[in-house]
């Protein structure tokens, strides 16, 4: 049995699911009415429904994110919402409450959630053994550590290529509760990781102004898909519920064709769901919104990943600003700008700007309002306006299935078979006199341009066979006829002939690989409490959400480092990090203000509030 490696995409609703379905994912992954972790992409259950019919016609999967904490006065709604999205036919779950596991739930597959904190091997096996079948791993992982959690927990392992990077391990930030009572735990992530900051040592000198010191570069790892796939990876996850459809149908695009010339072949893998696409654009991922990329740490730390000019998308580089004549500027490559395109540069005060194109013709570009920009300015394109506007058509990415015609003559008639590339056989019968031909001449040639006009429907007919014992004529209006119902009959097959993977959950006792569980657990309601305590748990912090002391709680942990983006780190950078700095370091941001910890055994750095008090650590582990 070949492997089958998925390409999973974002979907904020039907729409945008549609369109990544149509560009090549094998499996779509979208919020419900309540209980995802981006409150605003919620969907109703009648659209969810409606995507579910149509993936499943193409063999691809519906995943629907219930990845909040919940609380226990909303565990009854999040159980009868289970049991609707059962019925509809979606595919799986996406969850981080171990709430979910305790309750009365129909057979259907769960997935844990990169929310559940997924990076270390004996937590990943547990969730195994307790009836997950599938693990959404932590972003910050490194290609040797996702091969040791596969061999040891082989359970099906998700892991995401491109899109935005959360600086906190998922799950475990807790800012937005902090400055806001807005919990990102709860859907309500209010991005104080995007805000520009000042960071100060601990003499009070302001060693960075105004910059946005906690803001990381997008992920892009699609060239190790290879290497990830050997590591156990099987879906390819692409990061964006919020983003709008251009961005969606460009990554899914870019990642189909590359994931097929790979698996192209191959022996070992085989792609996981059916149809082949066909676009009017070709996709580049920095088309799209990006904050420039970063491979993380998939093969380990080695250089710089923040993006401290700016949180919005940096676009596509273009080139240097050659000089500004009259009321224009000339730029390197200026030819490939367009009427309508956004331009963003990095001004003197090293902060991003933009302009806007309003006429760009003969190499020149004449912007909305003139501003001064230094000659030899790096000038990237963040709204490409002519890429957009192919793709935001319908048209510009089309998913067909294959299949084969046989129209052959019965005894009262005619009958026509469809056969798709997965098998599945579809056959009309048609009453109708048989008459040769008027002029005794063949029409095969005529029967078969009709019958190839797909259109609209799924399908292309790329082998049309015809077997007659004489020359018999059909009216158009009667092929026409059969070929639509042939295919309108194949759909219906298409869809009975799904097979949803279920899994009925059995409640285990054995034991978690921890006792004792801080509030980084996550730990909200009653129920899940009682799931832990079952698998040998004796100690349980509330959630933060539920106990938080204003002004001395740790709010972040994050394995993005600032001492590495500076350059003085003791361990990766000792031979250059010349003076180190005084700690301890502190962002402000207005009235906020919050103290950096290093802990760099795990190479991890925290972000404390600011009448936090902890020791610092000394460079004694050299």
């Amino acid at each position: 049995m070949k492997k089958k490696i998925e390409i999973l995409a974002p979907a904020r609703d039907l729409i945008g699911g549609i369109a990544a379905i149509n560009s090549g994912a094998d499996a779509v992954y979208i919020g419900a009415p309540q209980f995802g972790a981006r409150s605003n992409a919620n969907n109703s259950i009648e659209d969810v429904a409606e995507l579910v019919k149509y993936a499943h016609l193409f063999n691809a999967q519906v995943f629907v994110v219930m990845n909040t904490i919940l609380y226990d006065n909303e565990l009854e709604t999040c159980r009868a919402m289970i049991w609707e999205l059962y019925d509809i036919g979606v595919d799986a779950l996406i969850i981080q409450d171990m709430a979910i596991m305790e309750m009365d739930l129909p057979p259907i597959v769960l997935h844990a959630s990169t929310q559940a904190n997924n990076r270390d091997a004996d937590k990943i096996k547990f969730l195994k053994d307790a009836g997950i079948k599938r693990v959404v791993l932590a972003r910050e992982l490194n290609l040797h550590q996702i091969k040791t959690i596969y061999d040891h927990a082989d359970v099906e392992l998700e892991f995401f290529v491109t899109g935005a990077l959360c600086v906190s391990f998922s799950g475990n930030c807790y800012m937005s509760v902090a400055n806001g009572e807005r919990s990102a735990n709860r859907g309500s992530c209010a991005q104080n990781c995007r805000l520009p900051y000042n960071l100060i040592d601990g003499n009070g000198d302001t060693l960075i102004r105004n910059s946005h010191l906690l803001s990381i570069k997008d992920l892009d790892i699609s060239d190790q898909i290879p290497n990830l796939i050997e590591a156990g990876i099987v879906s390819f996850k692409i990061e964006g519920r919020l983003k709008d459809v251009a961005y969606v149908k460009n990554n899914v695009s870019y990642l189909r064709q590359k994931l097929d010339s790979y698996l192209e072949g191959s022996d070992k893998y085989i792609k996981a769901s059916s149809g082949k696409c066909t676009y009017t654009f070709d996709s580049a991922l920095n088309r799209t919104f990006n904050r420039g990329y970063t491979d993380y740490f998939v093969n380990d730390r080695h250089s710089s990943i923040g993006s401290w000019e700016s949180p919005k998308s940096k676009g596509q580089y273009i080139g240097k600003l050659i000089r500004t004549v009259g009321g224009a500027y000339e730029i390197e490559n200026g030819e490939l700008l367009n009427n309508g395109d956004g331009l963003c540069f990095i001004n003197e005060n090293n902060e991003a700007d933009g302009i806007y194109v309003n006429k760009a013709e003969n190499g020149k570009v004449y912007p909305n309002v003139l501003k001064e920009v230094k000659d030899g300015t790096f000038i990237y394109r963040n709204n490409d306006a002519a890429f957009i506007k192919i793709v935001e058509r319908e048209d510009s990415a089309v998913r067909k299935l294959s299949t084969t015609l046989l129209l052959t003559e019965t005894e009262n008639g005619f009958q026509l078979i469809a056969t798709d590339e997965d098998g599945n056989v579809s056959t009309v019968d048609l009453e109708h006199p048989k008459e040769q031909t008027k002029t005794g001449e063949s029409i095969e040639e005529n029967i078969k341009t009709q019958l190839a006009k797909t259109g609209f429907t799924p399908y292309t007919a790329d082998e049309i066979n015809i077997m007659f014992s004489q020359n018999w004529f059909l009216p158009i209006s009667k092929i026409n006829e059969m070929r639509r119902t042939v295919y309108e009959q194949l759909s219906e097959i298409r869809l009975a002939n799904y097979k949803r993977e279920e899994h009925q959950l059995v409640k285990t006792s054995h034991p978690y690989p921890e006792t004792k569980l801080d509030f980084m657990y996550n730990v909200s309601n009653k129920t899940a409490r009682k799931f832990y305590e079952r698998h040998g748990v004796t100690e349980i912090e509330k959630a933060f959400e539920l106990q938080w002391d204003p002004g001395k709680s740790r709010v972040m942990t994050t394995k993005y480092c600032i001492k590495y983006e500076l350059k003085k780190c003791p361990i990766h950078q000792k031979d250059i990090v010349g003076v180190k700095v005084k700690e301890p370091l502190v962002l402000k941001q207005g009235e906020l203000e919050y103290k950096l910890k290093f802990n760099c055994k795990p190479c991890e750095m925290e972000i404390w509030e600011k009448d936090a008090e902890f020791e610092i650590e000394e460079d004694h582990f050299h």
